[in-house]
């Protein structure tokens, strides 16, 4: 007998199977009903026949081993993206749901090669053509499990962040209105200038959060811009950043034409965090030197630092959301504990919002450069 028509006469058997390996899975397992634990599982063994059945060309078979296999369902969820999102929900882990596709796959085999009589062997063909339907439906739950994972988390961070903003205000104006009344001693001076400060680097905190939720959930970085001078904002920002850090030296030069139409507030944030970078990850007493550059086409600000180099192999994350690529502290570095990891993935997002590019280059000689361009646009609506 065909594996594909094995499978369709014994069915129930085979979700029997299914079904008491799902109930190991512990804890998940612990309160599911037996329509719970046997979700979908018919609609996976109905594609897993029906890929097997279909015709299937010797370059179709190349791309199903390279991960591009031919979906014979609609573009809406399939049977695998819908266990896979049910797993979620009932709290498997990844884990745990790939594991039961080893062990229908298993199970499956073994119930097909006991009704084979002795002197029979197993159809080759049909063994790979049932291997690549379920990898074909594994593939599919795990991307989607992958997918709804990340939206859950982005949506759990995005609720977090917004209600945190109205308590973490008024906390900030309590505090700014008690150090305005006056009437402290010097310990609460101190006192309330500390909460000011940790408030507002909570804030920051906050409010990039907020950036990095809308822009996994496909919305960008708002910007808005208007007439500004990236030069001026760039000097302005160093001054700040002098003022935080007076032990270190801050080199600017700005040449040709830097005015244009940017979003200030946002071109201000991108500077604020590449010297906040080159002030963390620089040697203590090198220089961080700032260039801007107005041209024709568009403004370029580069910003360096002598510092430890960025591992070659780790430079290709330094703009991905919480990835700290240099997180050990090592001699004659400034490294400040506790940062997550979200400036050089905002400044990404708002060069990108801007239509422009980011680049970085990072050695032992030449220490590290970070490399924004900003093109000259006419000016428009919010975007």
């Amino acid at each position: 007998m065909g594996l594909a028509n094995f499978i369709s006469d014994n069915t129930l058997a085979i979700i029997e199977e299914w079904e008491s390996f799902a109930r190991e899975l512990t804890p998940a397992a612990n309160d599911m009903t037996p329509l719970a634990l046997r979700n979908h599982i018919s609609d996976i063994l109905q594609f897993i026949m029906s890929d097997m059945a279909s015709p299937q060309t010797g370059s179709e078979q190349i791309e199903k081993s390279h991960g591009h296999g031919v979906q014979l369902h609609e573009r809406k969820p399939s049977a695998a993206e819908i266990h896979a999102a049910l797993r979620l929900a009932g709290g498997f882990n990844l884990n745990q749901m790939v594991s039961e596709y080893r062990a229908l796959r298993a199970s499956v085999i073994k119930l097909w090669k006991i009704s084979i009589p002795g002197n029979s062997s197993l159809d080759l063909d049909d063994l790979v053509r049932f291997n690549e339907a379920v990898d074909q439906a594994l593939s599919e739950s795990i991307s989607y499990y992958k997918e709804k994972l990340n939206d859950s988390r982005n949506l759990f961070l995005g609720i977090l962040t917004h209600d945190m903003r109205n308590p973490l205000g008024a906390m900030l104006m309590s505090a700014e209105l008690i150090a305005r009344i006056g009437n402290l001693n010097s310990r609460q001076e101190v006192l309330v200038a500390q909460i000011i400060e940790s408030g507002g680097r909570v804030s920051e905190i906050v409010s990039h959060l907020l950036d990095i939720t809308r822009a996994r959930f496909g919305t960008g970085v708002a910007i808005i811009q208007g007439e500004m001078d990236i030069g001026y904002i760039g000097r302005l920002i160093v001054d700040e950043m002098w003022i935080k850090n007076p032990e270190t030296r801050f080199l600017i030069e700005v040449s040709g034409d830097t005015t244009g139409y940017w979003d200030k507030s946002r071109i201000g944030q991108v500077f604020s965090n590449l010297l906040g970078n080159a002030v963390q990850y620089g040697f203590k007493g090198a220089p961080i030197a700032v260039n801007i550059v107005g041209a024709a086409e568009g403004v370029s600000v580069t910003v360096h630092n002598q510092g430890v180099p960025i591992n070659p192999a780790k430079i290709g994350m330094i703009f991905d959301s919480l990835a700290r690529v240099n997180d050990d502290a090592r001699e004659g570095k400034n490294v400040e504990t506790g940062n997550l990891g979200l400036g050089l993935f905002i400044t990404k997002e708002v060069i990108t919002a801007h239509k422009g590019t980011i680049t970085v280059s990072s050695t032992e000689k030449g220490g590290t450069t970070f490399t924004a361009h900003f093109p000259r646009s006419k000016k428009t609506a919010e975007m």
